[in-house]
């Protein structure tokens, strides 16, 4: 018999996700399609649901933010099962994770650091995260562009790389110097189409899209 939901503490309904995971993967009596699923199969659900989240809140639906947010999490309950059958990591060790960077990330609220306004907390964010990579990297130096997910939408992409090259200076000033680059780009996929060189055409497509992005972006 199922308790009421004021029976019940955060952590009660946490541990009964998990559980329920844990049967629908089990080996003899789960459930047939989640068995068959892997890291690359579930992939496309977790964005799926990431973007379904942000659809909720651009329309103000709060209560089908709720069940979205349900949704993304049990994304992240079906992938930290799949490591613990791996010996990968646990959904503990996640959780533990973005705790313990929270923590660090905010030394002006768990520690004695002065508070900051917004945009110095965004600076410091920025960072605290460049020596994240850096770590991770064997404490070697390592590109700003090197970790930006080759996964995302390539628009988005290319948004991210173009705005952690403006960190360290890579960027025109204003919008007038991305007019002139806009119009090479311009004239060099005209070019590549009167040569017929679809190669060509493809790249100079790609190099105008991009100067579009930081035209966008600016």
């Amino acid at each position: 018999m199922s308790q009421t939901p004021s029976n019940k503490t955060p952590g009660d309904h946490m541990q009964r996700l998990l559980q329920i995971m844990q049967r629908l993967r089990h080996p003899a009596s789960g459930c047939p399609w989640d068995l068959e699923q892997s890291f690359d199969t579930i992939a496309p659900y977790t964005i799926e649901e990431s973007y379904e989240v942000a659809d909720a809140i651009e329309r103000r639906d709060y209560q089908d933010l709720k069940l979205e947010l349900g949704d993304l999490l049990f994304q992240v309950v079906f992938h930290s099962q799949l490591a613990t059958e791996q010996s990968l990591f646990t959904f503990e060790d996640v959780a533990r994770a973005i705790s313990d960077k929270m923590i660090d990330r905010h030394p002006h609220v768990f520690a004695s650091e002065e508070q900051r306004s917004a945009e110095e907390q965004t600076v410091s964010w920025e960072r605290m995260k460049a020596q994240e990579r850096i770590k991770r990297n064997n404490n070697n130096e390592i590109s700003e562009l090197s970790d930006v997910a080759l996964s995302l939408p390539a628009l988005m992409r290319a948004q991210k790389l173009q705005k952690r090259a403006a960190r360290v200076g890579f960027d025109w000033p204003t919008p007038d110097e991305v007019f002139s680059k806009l119009d090479e780009e311009l004239d060099e996929v005209r070019q590549a189409i009167a040569n017929n060189d679809q190669a060509n055409i493809e790249e100079e497509v790609g190099d105008l899209l991009f100067v579009c992005v930081n035209l966008a972006r600016k």
